[in-house]
């Protein structure tokens, strides 16, 4: 897989009818054109509206993604979705591990691992996701609880193309997502993007930073050391603004080389 300068992608979470999903790929399908230099943007829509969505962005620069994923290929899983169910459905990507999935229905550190594995094995790149609760922050525990989610996650995975080089990893703390989460300071978000660089390296194919993002202080969070991409909710919910995030990637990797 190319590893690209950076990564800017939205998930619409339980937002937007099948219309709305496939009237946001249409029109970023005719904005980006031939793609964003230097960035690979990725949509994961709901589960509903993704087989349309993929036939919208199918073979365009921009990729599709799914939710969630169970970590069995099939079976008596009721309301469950399958890797290959999602891949046959046009997903490139399985976001796996977001806080609301562990907080509400019950996400784990070994349900994580499983996923990671299944979407490896189907040739999928995992969205591994992690984050601390404002009451580790407060304690001053973010570095190891994050370290902790990772290694549990990646661990014991091979390095490469097929391996780690396929994963990657959005540090969203808790306290920063949602409708009432708070911006980060850039030094925040420095502390766990520095110590995800140092304990993995160049192995894994990128870090993502994802916690009330906007168009105000996207350029800020690119340049803090370590991030190499972003993940944003509501302020690309409307294509308008994730096009504005889009910009101000390609205006960072401008600046960059």
């Amino acid at each position: 897989m190319r590893r690209p300068e950076l990564w800017i992608g939205t998930s619409f979470k339980m937002t937007k009818t099948r219309a709305l999903a496939v009237a946001y790929a249409r029109r970023l399908r005719a904005e980006v054109g031939a793609g964003v230099p230097g960035v690979t943007a990725f949509v994961i829509p709901p589960a509903t509206a993704l087989a349309e969505v993929s036939d919208v962005l199918g073979g365009g620069p921009v990729l599709t993604g799914v939710q969630n994923a169970h970590w069995e290929d099939g079976g008596a899983w009721t309301g469950e979705l399958s890797v290959p169910q999602a891949a046959d459905a046009g997903a490139r990507i399985v976001e796996i591990g977001h806080s609301e999935r562990r907080t509400h229905f019950g996400e784990t550190d070994e349900t994580v691992r499983l996923k990671v594995r299944a979407a490896l094995r189907h040739g999928l790149t995992p969205l591994v996701c992690c984050g601390e609760s404002a009451e580790v922050l407060a304690r001053g525990g973010s570095v190891d609880h994050v370290l902790g989610q990772v290694e549990a996650a990646l661990g014991g995975l091979p390095a490469g193309p097929d391996g780690l080089g396929r994963v990657l990893v959005a540090y969203e703390p808790i306290w920063a997502i949602g409708e009432h989460g708070r911006a980060p300071r850039p030094e925040e978000v420095a502390a766990v993007h520095g110590a995800l660089s140092a304990e993995w390296g160049d192995r894994v194919g990128a870090f993502l930073y994802g916690g009330s993002v906007t168009t105000d202080n996207a350029a800020d969070l690119l340049r803090v050391p370590g991030v190499g991409g972003l993940f944003v909710g509501r302020s690309a919910w409307e294509v308008e603004g994730y096009l504005e995030l889009l910009r101000t990637g390609r205006r960072h990797v401008g600046a960059m080389s």
